[in-house]
């Protein structure tokens, strides 16, 4: 079966453990234990089971003796007839042996001394107790009753034994055995086979999902059926599922990447194709100059195109990516930092407000760096000259959450638009600035990562009456959950 067949992979390395073995194992093993116990404790039932009969035998010869005794004990006389004698003690299996003890410990009857005397302190008059010895070497069941004769003093006690060997005892005993234990030589085979057979059953639903994973065509991720699933396999089979719900994400992420790179890339590549024709052609040298500054402008542009792609494609794999507690406020100054030469160019006054102390997230830096640079990206390329943009950071009291807003006076965006620009690749209807459409689905994608909120509203401080701003704010998880974290 497929369960328990070596690896032919895996040659030189350490046999794989057999879940059907190993179950098989866990089944088996009690019972062949067990087994050889059930053979002990049947053969000590057994003989206790055949000393019963015998016993009340040995009672009633021991009583019989004891009344003739008794009836003699007046008299000081004892004898029974030879002929009574062999007929009281005969046998024809086992030896047995009598002994009858006077009042003065004398002997009267039978074996003089072969037979061990019990012990006058535990002995009950006139009830026979049983208890097992040996005579020169050899197992005796002896019998013992001691009567009490109607005189005066210690010697008034007398005292019968008899004593047979276990030849009819074992016999009964071996026989008892016989009946219980040839039938489990058949019962026990029986029993593995009833085990294996069932076993073979039980894991049978694990043979169909495998052969149900081998069949499937390499292009189908659907989910596995979980009709009809024994429970112990169903999460199995749904840990699964979710790995190939993944699976199909990522993969729906990749050809989506694909297609958008092939598409945003082919207008940008052709042009910077025709431009370098364009210029072997050209002769005149102030025309190569604007071309080459033409040049210089497409392949920036296919750049920063080509890192926005990237850059997206990274936020949809964030499964790559270890998340840490990070600085907020320092992340927020140093990509400030990186844009003040071209605010300066355009004469924006580009400020940053942040808090004096740290203020932690837990995020990715590559990531965070990202999204805040495209939000302060947009907001430069839309802000005219002279125009103001702020970074701020703000873990106030106020605040249950912790909030990253960049703002601008420019001409905002209209209520209207404010969910289309985060589709990829959109652009507000009207604009005149160079863009891929990829910045803010950028910032969508990584806020969603990082458990945050994206929201768009105009600038509360924006006093043009043409130019009511844009305000993008960031808020990310309550306060409380970033501590726990």
């Amino acid at each position: 079966m497929a369960w328990y067949k070596r690896n032919p992979l895996a040659s030189g390395q350490q046999q794989r453990r057999s879940l059907f073995g190993e179950i098989l194992d866990w089944m088996l093993a009690p019972l062949l234990i067990l087994w050889p116990m059930s053979i002990g404790v049947t053969y000590l039932v057994a003989k206790s089971i055949a000393n019963d009969p015998f016993d009340h035998i040995l009672d009633d010869k021991i009583t019989a003796l004891a009344q003739e005794v008794a009836a003699q004990a007046p008299s000081n006389q004892f004898s029974i007839p030879k002929e009574a004698l062999e007929i009281l003690l005969a046998d024809g299996t086992d030896q047995l042996r009598v002994q009858v003890l006077g009042k003065g410990g004398e002997f009267l009857l039978g074996d003089e001394r072969t037979l061990p005397i019990p012990q006058r302190e535990a002995r009950q008059i006139g009830v026979v107790n049983f208890r097992d010895i040996v005579v020169n070497g050899e197992d005796f069941r002896a019998g013992h009753l001691w009567i009490e004769l109607p005189t005066v003093g210690e010697n008034r006690f007398m005292l019968i034994q008899i004593a047979e060997t276990l030849g009819k005892r074992d016999g009964l005993a071996n026989e008892i055995i016989k009946g219980v234990i040839l039938p489990q030589f058949v019962i026990l085979p029986l029993a593995v086979l009833l085990v294996w057979f069932g076993l073979s059953r039980g894991i049978a639903p694990l043979n169909s999902l495998l052969d149900i994973i081998r069949n499937r065509k390499p292009d189908d991720l659907s989910a596995l059926q979980t009709k009809d699933t024994p429970e112990e396999l169903l999460p199995v089979i749904t840990a699964l599922n979710e790995q190939l719900e993944r699976l199909e994400q990522t993969i729906d992420t990749q050809k989506r990447f694909v297609a958008d790179a092939a598409h945003q890339l082919k207008t940008p590549l052709a042009g910077l194709r025709m431009q370098v024709e364009l210029l072997s052609d050209e002769t005149d040298e102030a025309a190569k100059l604007r071309s080459l500054r033409r040049l210089k402008v497409g392949t920036e542009r296919s750049t920063r195109l080509v890192n926005q792609l990237l850059a997206l494609a990274r936020t949809e794999a964030p499964s790559v990516l270890q998340f840490e507690k990070l600085d907020l406020t320092h992340i927020a100054r140093t990509v400030s930092r990186d844009f003040v030469p071209e605010a300066m160019n355009k004469r924006i006054d580009l400020g940053v407000e942040v808090p004096d102390h740290p203020v932690y997230v837990n995020g990715q830096t590559l990531m965070l760096t990202e999204m805040i640079k495209n939000l302060v990206e947009n907001a430069l390329r839309y802000t005219p000259e002279e125009g103001c943009v702020t970074v701020r950071v703000d873990d106030s009291p106020q605040r249950e959450a912790i909030v990253l807003e960049v703002e601008d006076d420019g001409p905002g965006i209209p209520e209207g638009e404010r969910n289309l620009v985060f589709d990829r690749f959109y652009r507000v209807l009207g604009t005149s600035e160079d863009g891929s459409g990829l910045g803010l689905a950028i910032v969508q994608e990584t806020a969603h990562q990082h458990d945050a909120n994206v929201s768009i509203h105009e600038n509360p401080k924006s006093s043009h009456p043409d130019r009511p701003g844009t305000l993008m704010r960031v808020s990310f998880q309550p306060r409380h959950r970033q501590m726990e974290d």
